[in-house]
């Protein structure tokens, strides 16, 4: 790390840790002491989409940059981050030892649509944060009823909104194929795109697919799509089978505009192990800078960030998307320990989380801030469309909502 992005570093933390709030009487909940912010996590080393643990991995690295500097107010932050295996049973189970056991404050960015949806229950009875979960499910803005839930994705409503008004300004005489995992994150994506295409549904949606995250290819799936004649694609999967299925377009010589849900998008995991060609022209979303832009290697930004790379997670791949997300939820509950003061208890951790007001977070896209309130949980109002090139993620445009 050069001693420019060395700098920009002790900056990004220095301003993270420096504190304005007025500090009173102390008090605690518990996996909160003098010395210590206990947190817990559950997230996939095991399992059909291991990949992911990719998260949990750089969640600890960025604790360990924290820690290094002081912590938060002198105290020091132990994540315990345990494998699920992306099996709902196993999150229920290891998130009860992780509170009933382990004694932690909350539950931070634990990772999966169908493993959180497990818990949400559990947590909201016990009033233990469920904070930064890692699903865009639209479910998760819903403080009425799940008031300690919050989500610290873009939701999927809003990628798959953009994706439809893109479709309807670029190819309004567009046919539709939908290949989508089924469960509640996949079927997001088909019903999302049927309900923003309005009347024009059932005329453009031309052939939907789904599968399970327990079969080993779609490629029955992409021929029976194939052959609907369709010349737009979107795919609301996970890595492993976006993968597979932009490899049978090349197969099959078929070349659809294609859409990736934001959950596959991956240079390195997912449109190279593709294949540049079956990849090319894949359009995308983000809230998070790609760390490979070459027009960015200068910003200070993507120094830091490379530089935190190379110092607390070396073995992780710069380019992976979960590591940046990691980088930026990070940021987003440090900057909530830090206003909670001394005041460490769950009701104040969620007071504090719902009211960011144009927070910007380090390797988060230009024009991008967060905002939360105590009845919008939704904390990305906009997002970044991108093609990948066949090198890297361009920007189509600038960041827009829905």
């Amino acid at each position: 790390m050069g001693r420019i992005s060395k700098a920009r570093t002790v900056a990004v933390v220095a301003a993270i840790l420096v504190s304005t709030a007025a500090f009173g009487q102390k008090k605690y909940d518990p996996g909160v002491s003098e010395t210590e912010i206990k947190l817990g996590q559950t997230a996939p080393y095991s399992g059909p989409v291991s990949g992911y643990g990719a998260f949990g991995k750089a969640s600890l690295a960025y604790f360990a940059m924290i820690n290094e500097h002081g912590g938060i107010h002198g105290r020091k932050i132990k994540l315990i981050t345990v494998d699920d295996g992306f099996n709902p049973s196993k999150t229920i189970e290891q998130t009860r030892k992780l509170v009933e056991s382990d004694g932690i404050f909350f539950d931070y960015a634990p990772v999966g649509s169908a493993p959180n949806l497990a818990i949400r229950q559990y947590l909201n009875d016990n009033k233990i944060p469920q904070l930064f979960l890692q699903s865009g499910l639209p479910g998760w803005n819903d403080p009425a009823h799940f008031p300690w839930s919050m989500s610290g994705l873009l939701n999927y409503a809003t990628e798959v909104r953009v994706f439809a008004k893109y479709i309807l300004n670029t190819k309004p005489n567009a046919r539709i194929a939908i290949l989508y995992q089924n469960d509640d994150f996949g079927k997001e994506y088909l019903n999302g795109m049927r309900a923003r295409l309005g009347s024009k549904a059932d005329k453009m949606v031309v052939s939907t697919q789904s599968f399970e995250l327990s079969d080993p290819t779609v490629d029955s799936q992409m021929i029976l799509l194939r052959g609907s004649g369709a010349d737009v694609l979107l795919i609301a999967a996970t890595q492993k089978q976006t993968v597979q299925a932009l490899r049978k377009t090349r197969e099959l010589d078929w070349h659809p505009l294609t859409f990736v849900a934001f959950p596959a998008v991956s240079i390195t995991r997912t449109y190279l192990p593709a294949g540049v060609d079956a990849a090319k022209g894949a359009i995308s979303s983000s809230v998070f800078v790609d760390p490979s832009d070459p027009s960015k290697q200068s910003d200070p930004d993507i120094q830091a960030y490379l530089g935190w790379m190379d110092k607390y997670d070396p073995a992780g791949d710069k380019l992976d998307g979960l590591n940046g997300a990691a980088y930026v939820e990070g940021q987003l509950v440090v900057d909530v320990l830090r206003r909670c003061g001394d005041l460490l208890t769950r009701e104040n951790v969620m007071k504090q989380a719902t009211s960011f007001h144009q927070f910007k977070a380090s390797m988060l896209q230009p024009e991008i801030t967060v905002n939360t309130s105590p009845d919008d949980y939704n904390i990305f109002k906009k997002l970044q469309l991108s093609v990948f090139d066949g090198k890297y993620l361009t920007p189509l445009g600038a960041p827009i909502g829905d």
